[in-house]
């Protein structure tokens, strides 16, 4: 039997933070949207076009990464990228047109692009199945904390000194980050790494999985509801919803709020419900389908009341996309250590394609119908698909069996001549 060490607080808390300033660092134009599209006269379209770019250097990129983390020290390549996003959004805070803000979106996304397959294989590869729940939750619980903290100071900060200083602050906070990565990771996951044997599994092998392709739209759909609020709802709160830009930054940071703790604590108890005796496949399904029902009832509801009471519906909104956070625990276990990181890669590809979509499409139908309604209703829709995705096309929540492992077993198997 594989005998995993397990992963330290120290790591887990360390990982979470990365998370929470990758989310930071990636909203934060969203955040300054309203005043730096004044500044730059820019359209909806063309905003949206602004808020996008980082997606198209991310979704391809998530490939690369899944192949850097398997090719070299997983907590090296980490470092490397937060030190490459740190100096793109430092250099953000000094740009003063369109063609530079949108190149050093590119440069941003390079650098994040480790983040998810660096963070999924060091869980798949150092924890057991009713420990996974407890790890990804805390972990991508700072997708909601780090949007929630940039949008709450960073909105702060924008109010009182601009939107270059939000930036400036930024860059110089991810920087600090690389010091206690370091510390904590002293000893290296070279054991775990050992252990797995040197041999990850293709790209090929993966794409030829159901299972995999089950992860992939249900990320992808997920994905598009979520980043349709983190990318437009700040804007739609400042036009829309006729709120200051300090009321936006407090009320966008209670949903970032509820979808961090939510997050956290429903994989806390998902693993205790497993530890028990659970089938993680019934487990980790009732989060997810809740999840899909939750969001697409939420946001519908937000296209047909006045758009200043849309703020408790996109609350309610916060809590059912938390319970998404099971998508990555159920990604862990599929794809087992040794495809973790090419699995979260190329699975990346399929849920960052959203965040290329949901802004742009968003852009665009407001522009045409001069409403959000109709993008909230999209939306909704794609949360119905991620419903289809994670109930239908994935069947059990069990690791994935690799044809090698299978001859292996085989042999085993065998009788003795």
């Amino acid at each position: 039997m594989i005998q995993r060490p397990g992963l330290s607080h120290g790591v887990v808390l360390v990982l979470g933070l990365v998370m929470a300033l990758n989310y930071v660092d990636r909203s934060s134009l969203a955040t300054a949207a309203p005043l730096l599209q004044e500044e730059l006269s820019l359209s909806n379209a063309r905003m949206g076009l602004l808020l996008s770019a980082f997606f198209w250097a991310y979704t391809p990129g998530q490939l690369l990464g899944g192949w850097l983390v398997h090719r070299f020290e997983v907590r090296f390549v980490l470092a490397a990228g937060v030190l490459l996003w740190s100096v793109a959004t430092t250099l953000t805070g000094l740009a003063h047109g369109f063609a530079t803000i949108f190149a050093l979106r590119l440069l941003l996304a390079l650098g994040e692009c480790v983040s998810f397959p660096s963070w999924q294989l060091i869980v798949s590869r150092n924890t057991l199945e009713h420990d996974r729940g407890r790890a990804n939750g805390f972990i991508g619980s700072g997708q909601g904390i780090g949007p929630m903290v940039g949008t709450l100071f960073g909105g702060l900060l924008m109010a009182r000194f601009g939107w270059r200083a939000m930036f400036l602050g930024l860059g110089v906070i991810t920087l600090g980050w690389l010091w206690p990565w370091f510390a904590v990771t002293r000893g290296g996951f070279s054991h775990a790494r050992e252990e797995h044997g040197p041999l990850p599994v293709s790209y090929r092998e993966i794409l030829r999985r159901r299972e995999f392709w089950g992860t992939a739209l249900g990320h992808f759909a997920i994905n598009y509801a979520f980043y349709f609020i983190i990318t437009w709802v700040p804007a739609f709160l400042v036009k829309a919803g006729g709120f200051s830009v300090s009321q936006m930054a407090g009320i966008v940071a209670a949903i970032y709020g509820v979808f961090a703790a939510t997050a956290a604590l429903s994989g806390l108890v998902a693993d205790r419900q497993i530890a028990r005796g659970g089938s993680p496949t019934r487990v980790r399904k009732a989060y997810l389908l809740t999840s899909a029902i939750g969001v697409a009832v939420t946001i519908a509801c937000s296209a047909y009341v006045e758009p200043r009471a849309t703020v408790w519906l996109l609350g309610a909104a916060g809590v059912f996309v938390g319970f998404s956070g099971a998508m990555f625990a159920v990604t862990s276990t599929l794809a087992g250590p040794r495809a973790a990181g090419r699995w979260a890669g190329a699975q990346g590809v399929a849920g960052q394609l959203a965040g290329v979509f949901a802004p742009l499409v968003t852009g665009i139908i407001v522009d045409r119908t001069g409403s959000f309604s109709w993008a909230f209703i999209v939306s909704a829709v794609w949360a119905v698909v991620a419903m289809l995705a994670w109930c239908i096309v994935i069947r059990r929540v069990a690791a994935v069996q690799w044809p090698e492992e299978l001859a292996n077993r085989t042999f085993a198997d065998a009788p003795a001549a």
